[in-house]
């Protein structure tokens, strides 16, 4: 199977198509993880316009997306770059809990979810932050 995968690989074309779909497969499961560990539900909020979830979110996103971008760019194989970028996912994870703790004076997931809008632009410009300094560990 890894070298039918390898072959495909070698067809830009086919790449580029299995790195995104990898990486749109990988958001997904990573989004509904963090929809596991926050206080709101991300989807719910940001249908009822909730612009703080919606910063958050769209942070979280770019975040992970940003986190990819770097692990596809410096790995040779899309398992590698999966690898690399599940593991990037683990220290962004680690730092929305850090957080969390060291913002004691009020719980972050309550600020954002009552629609604390300079909570969500903080939460969003540290995720897109964190996804720079974590993406530049996972070249090889």
């Amino acid at each position: 199977m890894e070298n039918e995968v390898d072959q495909l690989l070698r067809n830009s074309y086919a790449a580029s198509l299995v790195y995104v779909s990898v990486t749109v497969l990988s958001l997904i499961v990573f989004l509904w993880i963090f929809e596991l560990v926050t206080r709101y539900k991300c989807w719910d909020e940001i249908k009822k316009g909730n612009v703080a979830v919606a910063m958050a979110t769209g942070g979280k996103i770019f975040g992970i997306c940003n986190i990819f971008r770097f692990s596809i760019e410096s790995n040779d194989s899309v398992y590698q770059s999966l690898i690399w970028g599940a593991f990037g996912y683990v220290i962004l994870l680690a730092a929305y809990f850090l957080f969390e703790f060291l913002t004691p004076v009020f719980r972050i997931d309550d600020e954002i979810s009552r629609d604390n809008r300079a909570v969500g632009l903080i939460a969003m410009i540290i995720s897109v932050s964190l996804s720079y300094v974590i993406g530049a560990t996972v070249i090889i």
